[in-house]
C-alpha cells in the first residue's frame, strides 16, 4: 500500500527518503536540504556542479523522490519556501546552538515540535491510515513494540485503546515481544514504532508477528527502512531531529500524532461502547483527584 502524500512537502519527501538513495544522489539531497531557496533559482547544470555529480544524476534523484524531473522540483521547492516564510520567522528552523539563550531555546523547540506535527499530518497517508484504523478496530488483539524513546509512545497507544475496551499490549522487553508475538494469530494486529526503521529489535518482533499471520503496521520516520519490509501497513511521520533533540522529542511528538488520529479512528468504529468506556475509566479514578472534574460536572458520589 502507498506510504506517500502527493501533497506532501518536497523536503519532508527527500529526508524521508534520504538513506535509501544512492549516494551520489544522497549528495543532491544534501545540496537542496541545504538551501533549498537558492536551489529552486539554480540551473540542473549549477546543482550537478555543486553535489559533485552529473545532471543525470540530478534527475535520477528528481524521480527517485517522485517529483518527475528537476523543472518540477524546482517549482515544489520555490512554492514550498513561500510556504515556510509566510509562515514563521526564518532564524527559527535553525538547529539548536551551545550558544543560543533560552528564550531562542524556547522558540526553536516550539517551532520544531510544530512544524513536525504539520509536516506529519501534511504527508501522512489517510488511505493507509483507515486501512489501519479497520484492521485495529476488528482485531482480536493488538500488540505494540516500541524500544527506547519509541516505547513511550508504544505505552501511549495501549493505554489509549485499552481506555476504550479494545484488548492492547505494549512490549518494550525484546524476549516478551517475541514471546508474544510468537502467539498471535491472522486474528490479530502488530504495530512496531521506530524512527529511523531500523532498530532491530522492532524489526524482529514485526518479523515474528507477520509469520503467525497477524497484520503487521509500522510507524516510523523513513518509509525505506528495513521496517517497512515486515510491515503490511507503513505509516509515516515527519521529524526533523536536530543536535540536542537527536532521537528523542520531535520524532516522540510526531509519532503521537499519529498514535493520535489512530485511536480516534478506532474509537469512531465503536462510538457507543468507547463513550461509555472512557466515562466508566473516568469515573473509576475519580476518587484520586480534588475538586470538580475539568469538564464542570460534579463526581459521582460513592454509591449512587
Amino acid at each position: 500500500m502507498s506510504t506517500e502524500n502527493t501533497d506532501a512537502s518536497p523536503l519532508v519527501k527527500i529526508r524521508s527518503l534520504l538513506p535509501g538513495l544512492a549516494r551520489a544522489e544522497q549528495r543532491v539531497a544534501k545540496v537542496v536540504l541545504d538551501n533549498p531557496a537558492t536551489v529552486a533559482h539554480r540551473s540542473i547544470t549549477e546543482v550537478a556542479e555543486s553535489a559533485g555529480t552529473s545532471e543525470t544524476t540530478v534527475t535520477r534523484f528528481c524521480k527517485a523522490i517522485g517529483v518527475g524531473g528537476y523543472p518540477e522540483l524546482r517549482i515544489a521547492l520555490a512554492a514550498d519556501t513561500a510556504r515556510t516564510a509566510a509562515r514563521t520567522d526564518r532564524d527559527l528552523g535553525g538547529d539548536i546552538g551551545p550558544g543560543d539563550d533560552l528564550r531562542q531555546v524556547v522558540g526553536k523547540v516550539a517551532f520544531a515540535d510544530a512544524r513536525a506535527v504539520e509536516e506529519t499530518a501534511e504527508q501522512l497517508n489517510v488511505d493507509t491510515l483507515q486501512a489501519v484504523v479497520d484492521a485495529v478496530a476488528r482485531a482480536g488483539r493488538v500488540d505494540v513494540y516500541g524500544f527506547g524513546a519509541s516505547a513511550f509512545v508504544a505505552f501511549d497507544l495501549q493505554q489509549k485503546l485499552h481506555r476504550i475496551g479494545r484488548t492492547c499490549f505494549a512490549w518494550n522487553d525484546t524476549h516478551i515481544a517475541l514471546t508474544s508475538a510468537a502467539v498471535l494469530t491472522g486474528a490479530d494486529v502488530a504495530v512496531g514504532i521506530s524512527h529511523t526503521g531500523s532498530t532491530t529489535e522492532t524489526v524482529e518482533a514485526l518479523r515474528v508477528a507477520r509469520e503467525r499471520g497477524a497484520t503487521t503496521v509500522a510507524l516510523t520516520n523513513f518509509p525505506r527502512s528495513p521496517i517497512s519490509e515486515v510491515a503490511d501497513h507503513v505509516l509515516t511521520t515527519a521529524a526533523r531531529e536536530t543536535t540536542f533533540r537527536s532521537g528523542a522529542m520531535a520524532s516522540r511528538i510526531a509519532q503521537l500524532t499519529v498514535v493520535d488520529c489512530l485511536f480516534i479512528g478506532v474509537a469512531q468504529h465503536h462510538v457507543e461502547s468507547a463513550t461509555s468506556a472512557l466515562e466508566a475509566t473516568y469515573d473509576a479514578v475519580a476518587g484520586h483527584r480534588l475538586g470538580a472534574r475539568p469538564d464542570g460536572r460534579r463526581r459521582r458520589e460513592a454509591g449512587r
